[in-house]
């Protein structure tokens, strides 16, 4: 599954650059990077992994995915032989534990497209491995406890997550738990769901994706460094694209929503689903600019250059250039 050795060329009429910390690629010249391994979907497949006004096809699972995932295969193999080597010298006989994978980016980027789509690669690579996904949502702190603090409005925000819960999670996971519990998330409900928990259960890969899922360590009230998530990543995946790009998409969503998930009864959004055309759109621009907007450009974009790869669309949805980081 490892793609054959390529000699990278410092020139952009090549299709790739090298600057800086990265090596950023065109799609043709990613795509080229990709063996003959054939890891596919089927349409029926691709269809139930794509998120709302998501154009994901066949065509971007050769050209973008497959590539992406043969590269995370080879990070994967790559650890693990050095985890057998480090416990080797050190005398140890420790399982390894699983590989976890982060992948962050705006709302309506597509990120959750992103992490299904790699979730049901990856279980179709060499070895099938068992992969798991879970998404930061389920750390929010419950409604209750966000109006408590007088934060309801900035949920999504990296204040409106129960870091703490996160981070022993992560730890748990990386520590070779056997079995670690995550909170619920209903978007149904726009809440945590109370006594509910995804169970993660020894995988070979976690997935785990989230809106500020690659923010930095907190300096402690003592003026020490703390521990962050992405401490404890081996692989980080960045969903970018032009802010006007991912507001129209938000609004694009918005308002298919309006005219199907938000009609149920049981939705926190029902009210919604009366407003007039007009009002919609009005409403939708309002929670961009007001939420959304300033949560993409003071919080999550500062995190895109933590990634290991950065996948930039354009005005379509299509990924159009990959950036990988230098090893």
């Amino acid at each position: 599954m490892t793609p054959s050795p390529v000699r990278w060329p410092i020139d952009a009429d090549e299709g790739v650059q090298v600057t800086g910390p990265y090596v950023t690629l065109d799609r043709p010249a990613w795509a080229a990077l990709a063996d003959a391994t054939q890891i596919d979907l089927d349409e029926a497949t691709l269809d139930r992994l794509r998120g709302i006004g998501d154009p994901t096809s066949s065509r971007d699972i050769e050209e973008v995915y497959r590539p992406l995932t043969q590269l995370l295969h080879l990070y994967m193999v790559n650890t693990g032989r050095l985890y057998s080597q480090s416990n080797d010298f050190l005398g140890l006989d420790v399982a390894r534990t699983p590989f976890v994978i982060a992948v962050a980016g705006s709302v309506a980027v597509g990120k959750s497209t992103v992490s299904r789509l790699l979730q049901e690669l990856l279980r179709r690579a060499p070895g099938h491995p068992k992969v798991d996904l879970i998404t930061t949502d389920g750390f929010l702190y419950p409604n209750a406890e966000l109006e408590r603090r007088g934060i309801l409005h900035r949920k999504g925000f990296p204040e409106s997550y129960n870091r703490r819960a996160l981070l022993d999670f992560v730890v748990d996971v990386k520590s070779g738990t056997p079995r670690v519990l995550a909170p619920v998330y209903s978007h149904m409900v726009y809440d945590i769901v109370e006594g509910e928990h995804i169970a993660v259960e020894s995988p070979d890969i976690l997935i785990m994706e989230g809106l500020n899922v690659l923010q930095p360590a907190r300096v402690e009230a003592d003026g020490r460094p703390g521990l962050a998530v992405s401490d404890f990543f081996d692989f980080s995946v960045f969903v970018d694209a032009d802010e006007a790009h991912i507001r129209q998409w938000f609004l694009e969503r918005f308002l298919t929503l309006r005219r199907t998930a938000f009609t149920d009864e049981r939705s926190y959004f029902r009210r919604y689903a009366e407003l007039s055309e007009a009002d919609a759109v009005a409403f939708g621009r309002r929670v961009w600019e007001d939420i959304n907007g300033p949560n993409l450009r003071h919080n999550i974009a500062p995190t895109r250059d933590r990634a290991t790869a950065i996948l930039v669309k354009d005005e379509t949805h299509a990924v159009d250039s990959i950036l990988i980081r230098k090893v």
